[in-house]
């Protein structure tokens, strides 16, 4: 159990992280700052919002698609259920 604790804690981090990039937008826009720089800490948040959708989608996948109460679901619904994850994620 620490260890998941210590994993949302880790996770909790990087929103934190997150809101910080999404003020400094905010910043940027109501200051008149350069587009060009809007733009380029608009790619850092949409980075670190992938990075931490990967991340909590991988957790999803190992911990409850995987999971042992599952273990009885044949492959091919296994497959079709993460291909459905995958889909609906990362469009």
């Amino acid at each position: 159990m620490p260890e998941l604790d210590k994993e949302k804690q880790k996770l909790v981090a990087r929103i934190k992280r997150i809101r910080g990039q999404v003020d400094t937008i905010e910043r940027s826009l109501t200051t008149g700052d350069d587009c060009a720089d809007v733009l380029m800490l608009l790619a850092n948040v949409r980075g670190g919002i992938n990075s931490l959708m990967a991340e909590v989608l991988e957790d999803h996948i190992r911990h409850h698609l995987l999971s042992p109460e599952r273990s009885s679901v044949p492959p091919h619904e296994l497959a079709e259920d993460l291909v459905d994850l995958v889909r609906a994620y990362l469009k």
